[in-house]
């Protein structure tokens, strides 16, 4: 390239950075979103899982009809738990997620069926549309999983039977996954938010310097210097490109601190998010931004107004948005196919970032190969149509 096409294409880009900052309104509205979304919904995670771990730390289980049934008292006050009396209208403030416990209903009869040896039945109320009430089922039904066992073992003792017949076989857990593989279960919110941040802030400065100005009228004007076309469609995209990473690298910066926000302990200590990160994210984000910000303009340059090219550009939005979502719904583990797919493939890459491992070439060449064939192909298209416009 000769150093005049070089220079052509530096104005055009500082031209088009420019005139994006200068709307402020717009900026605004565009990193609002991107930039404090992610953290907010961290924290607002971290605030229910530390009101869980807080609920856990009381030891309180709630009973209607605990005078019926002694021995369960009995060993709920051995295993140190608090006994809470249920409310009257229990199952309408369950319905009505104002009571924000599972009731364990205990009838008249448990402890004459319990003492003549048949099976006293309870019932264990929640309502699954109350999430908080709902997670705490787990709780009460390992209260009565070892209550069970205890009678168990002692009708058996009582009979001269080692209880340790029941279980014949001892069975050993072990987690192959580290600590930073087991925080991903948290931390996969994240890719997802960088992705819509580089499409985001590729959106605007894209839809704007193409159908904005042919609506506003001067983008036929433009065209009409001397300068070749290429040169301007070239420095229309690196100002696209630009924004889009400045926005994903502010997005991703965003998660550092909101992690000093984080409420419960146990998140706290899983989730490490850092430089590190933060630098692979952005190089990762590299190739998207290119092609995302040239597919953009191609879809965006054939609208006659800014309005059209929001339109048009809705089905790009919603292919990157719903790409993540892929890996949640396929059980079978991450395809081969996921790395030559955009938004997808990055997605991908990032989760493997926050596991903690390494990536190789193979992994990251079919992402830069797709983006890099979708850029060229875009920016062909865009200066074709630029021509077709002078020529009108």
């Amino acid at each position: 390239m000769s150093s005049n096409f070089l220079r052509n294409v530096w104005v055009v880009v500082v031209k088009e950075v420019i005139d994006a900052l200068r709307d402020r309104r717009t900026l605004l509205r565009l990193l609002i979103p991107a930039v404090l979304m992610g953290p907010l919904l961290l924290m607002a995670l971290s605030g229910f899982i530390a009101s869980l771990e807080e609920r856990a730390e009381r030891r309180e289980v709630m009973v209607k009809g605990i005078e019926h049934a002694p021995t369960l008292r009995n060993y709920l006050e051995r295993q140190t738990y608090t006994i809470k009396a249920a409310p009257a209208d229990y199952e309408a403030r369950l319905s009505a997620s104002t009571l924000l416990e599972p009731v364990l209903v205990i009838g008249p009869e448990f402890e004459k069926a319990l003492a003549e040896g048949e099976h006293p039945r309870v019932e264990l109320v929640s309502d699954s549309t109350n999430q908080r009430a709902a997670a705490g089922l787990r709780g009460v039904q390992r209260l009565l999983g070892g209550f069970n066992r205890e009678r168990v073992s002692l009708t058996l003792a009582l009979r001269g039977v080692s209880s340790e017949l029941l279980q014949p076989v001892d069975v050993d857990e072990r987690d192959l996954a580290s600590l930073q593989a087991r925080a991903t279960r948290i931390t996969t919110i994240i890719p997802m938010f960088i992705i819509m941040a580089v499409l985001y802030g590729a959106l605007t400065a894209a839809l704007d310097s193409t159908s904005g100005e042919r609506e506003r009228g001067s983008l036929e004007p433009l065209l009409m210097n001397p300068v070749q076309h290429m040169a301007l469609v070239i420095g229309k995209w690196c100002a696209v490109a630009l924004l889009g990473m400045a926005v994903a690298l502010l997005a991703s910066m965003s998660f550092i601190p909101a992690q000093w926000l984080i409420k419960s302990d146990s998140m706290q200590a899983m989730f490490q998010f850092g430089m590190p990160e933060v630098i692979a994210f952005c190089l990762l984000q590299l190739p998207l931004a290119a092609g995302l910000g040239a597919l953009l303009m191609a879809v965006a340059i054939r609208s006659k107004t800014f309005k059209e090219a929001q339109a048009s550009s809705g089905l790009v939005i919603m292919m990157v948005s719903l790409a993540p979502m892929v890996t949640m719904l396929n059980p079978g583990g991450d395809a081969p196919w996921y790395l030559w797919v955009p938004g997808l493939a990055q997605n991908t890459l990032m989760m493997l970032v926050l596991k903690g491992e390494s990536l190789t070439i193979a992994q990251v060449l079919p992402g830069i190969l797709v983006n890099a064939a979708l850029l060229v192909g875009c920016l062909v298209f865009v200066a074709r149509s630029m021509r077709l416009a002078v020529a009108r």
